[in-house]
């Protein structure tokens, strides 16, 4: 019973609607006759019901329905639909007149009643709208009294698709658009109006009282939303943005949420898009090894690899809780993937041969290594056992294994290495060079720093900043080039996609980034100013940095891959028994705890390696370079 009477329940409201006009009409019809004759001597007889009073009302309501007046809601009455009022009532006049002229000559029908029809009836039809309006605008402005008024900033298809998201969640009041486009000045999206440029956003903000801005830009390039960043900034609003397409698919945002600007927003280069394609026809259906899945790039690694057809996954990781973490949110997120967790060193042979016997991976990507610059300084003998021989032991693992691809994750510091973190990782480099005569194809995949990471710089900036400062910055000019975790895994699995027997793989990575202008960027993005509210202090290099580093060797010869932000290097020829006598010699010299001895071997297997000042120390201590000690922290 109630599917046969809904449809009806959705008209009744127009029903109404349309029984109060024609009430009117009659009311307006009538009451006009009655005051026209009230003042005359000789008035004749006035009937409330006639033949000419059934034919105003079925003139008047044929045009009411002819103009669309019932399409349009009591709740959003307007100026427009006021006109439409006005619009018929005049059409009706002409109608009425044209009726009543086939009818009786309009004999009966004082001039004076045709003259005051249309306004008396556009007033008494407009006014109960305006009033209804105006009390459910009332009853709204109470419900809205504790919401937030939000600027937009672009009205484009994400602006509006965001306006539409403000209004459904109801504690948010939309106040206006801010955009450059001139075409689109004074003009409204949804009743909302465009009120200026962007650029004029701290005035405009004043004037509408406005309590937050949202960028619906994700277009923007980095170039752009710094301006437009900074342009916020001076409005002394809070502000956030509406995330980028490609950080929903991946799952980094939430449809409809609003995030704040990160400082990867801000990168002037932007990401490198990868091709799915291939690397979802190389990756689906294969059982891969992850070492030192727990860390920020394995871990990611996983989720990447997890996300684009791997079957099974073996996560090798000598911290526990790292391991348990990575693994209870693999199994979270991909609860139809293998996962095959290891606890244990990589770099112990043991370790390396049970994970591969267990996963059986056609593929290993080694992510497990130190990586603290001044750190790494101090530990030297950490440096090689961990980055050097834990590389071999598992290279050859899966030499030994018939793996089909090792893939190294290695770094820029490893080009033209002059510090213990770049010479340790080209020696790594070597040893899978050395390794390629097998069927197991080795792959190196080098990157510059990664934000975000454990233990760089950012999070570093983030937690000075959340202290109140001083933020620590190294030299006013220092630069180093950037990339996010999920970037750098992309390049990982992009380069594992297309790559040759023994490559080297280096991503075209545009401009450095000063340091400084990250940190003064990480401060405005936390609403201070840098010098003003937080304090930027240099400290000076610390052992085995430089000012600057570089991305390609001058004997390696660089050529494009079918990826144009990808370019493979030719490597540089090594001797594979060197490289085999180098690491037994590294081997040995680690289990006496020689420094001295892997001081000097370390020079002499990398023969490109300069440390920075050129004095590697004779002492047998820890200290391998002769540089004060100074608060670490990787850059």
């Amino acid at each position: 019973m109630s599917l046969m009477t809904s449809p009806w329940r959705a008209r009744l409201p127009r029903i109404a609607i349309a029984t109060h006009d024609l009430a009117m009409v009659w009311l307006v019809w009538y009451g006009l006759h009655v005051m026209r004759y009230a003042v005359a001597p000789d008035a004749p007889e006035i009937h409330a019901w006639s033949i000419e009073t059934m034919l105003v009302l079925a003139v008047q309501g044929a045009v009411f329905w002819y103009v669309g007046l019932y399409r349009g809601l009591w709740r959003f009455a307007s100026v427009p639909d006021l006109w439409n009022i006005l619009k018929a009532s005049v059409i009706g006049l002409l109608g009425v007149a044209l009726g009543l002229f086939l009818y009786n000559r309009v004999d009966s029908v004082p001039r004076a009643v045709l003259v005051l029809y249309p306004v008396v009836l556009a007033a008494m039809l407009g006014a109960p709208r305006l009033i209804y309006r105006a009390w459910k605008d009332s009853q709204a402005e109470g419900r809205q009294k504790s919401s937030t008024r939000v600027l937009i900033l672009g009205a484009g298809q994400a602006g509006e698709a965001l306006l539409r998201d403000l209004r459904r969640f109801g504690t948010y009041q939309p106040v206006g658009f801010l955009d450059d486009a001139p075409r689109l000045r004074g003009s409204k999206m949804h009743g909302i109006p465009v009120l200026g440029r962007i650029e004029e956003l701290p005035d405009i903000a004043r004037e509408t009282a406005a309590k937050l801005v949202v960028i619906a830009i994700p277009s923007a390039d980095a170039t752009a939303l710094q301006r437009i960043v900074g342009i916020c900034e001076r409005s002394a609003i809070p502000f956030r943005m509406v995330p980028r397409l490609q950080d929903v698919l991946e799952g980094r945002s939430l449809p409809g949420e609003l995030k704040e600007v990160a400082i990867e927003d801000l990168l002037g280069r932007k990401p490198v898009l990868p091709d799915w394609k291939a690397i979802r026809a190389w990756l689906g259906g294969r059982s891969v090894m992850v070492t030192g899945a727990g860390g920020s790039i394995g871990a990611e690694l996983c989720r990447q690899c997890a996300r684009h057809g791997a079957r099974r996954i073996a996560l090798v990781e000598i911290d526990e809780l790292a391991l348990m973490t990575t693994e209870g949110a693999l199994r979270r997120d991909f609860p139809d993937i293998e996962l095959i967790p290891v606890l244990g060193d990589c770099g112990d042979p043991a370790v390396a041969r049970h994970a591969i016997a267990r996963a059986q991976p056609e593929a290993v990507f080694h992510a497990a290594a130190y990586k603290q610059v001044p750190v790494l300084e101090a530990q030297l003998r950490e440096a090689v056992r961990n980055n050097v021989l834990a590389t071999h032991t598992v290279a050859q693992a899966c030499r030994d294994a018939g793996v089909g691809t090792f893939v190294l994750i290695s770094t820029d510091k490893a080009v033209d290495p002059v510090n213990v973190l770049g010479a340790t990782k080209r020696m790594a480099e070597m040893i899978c060079q050395a390794l390629a005569d097998s069927p197991t194809r080795y792959v190196t995949v080098r990157f510059g720093n990664v934000l975000d990471s454990a233990g760089s710089v950012v999070p570093l900036f983030r937690e000075q900043i959340r202290a109140g400062g001083p933020v620590t910055v190294t030299d006013p000019e220092v630069t180093r080039f950037f990339m996010t975790i999920p970037e750098a895994c992309q390049l990982i699995l992009q380069a594992s996609a297309i790559g040759t027997h023994e490559a080297v793989y280096t991503l075209d990575m545009g401009e450095p980034v000063p340091i400084r202008l990250l940190a003064e960027q990480m401060i405005r993005l936390a609403g201070k100013q840098p010098g003003r509210d937080i304090a930027i202090v240099y400290t000076g290099l610390r052992p085995g940095e430089k000012l600057h580093e570089t991305l390609f060797h001058a004997d390696e010869r660089y050529r494009p891959t079918q990826h144009p932000k990808i370019l493979q290097a030719e490597p540089r020829k090594v001797s594979g028994t060197e490289v085999a006598v180098s690491v037994e010699r590294f081997r040995d010299a680690c289990s006496r705890y020689d420094l001295d001895s892997l001081a000097v071997l370390l020079r002499g297997s990398v023969p490109e390696f300069v440390p920075i000042g050129n004095r590697m120390s004779t002492h047998s201590t820890a200290t391998v370079v002769a540089f004060p000690a100074r608060q670490s922290r990787k850059i």
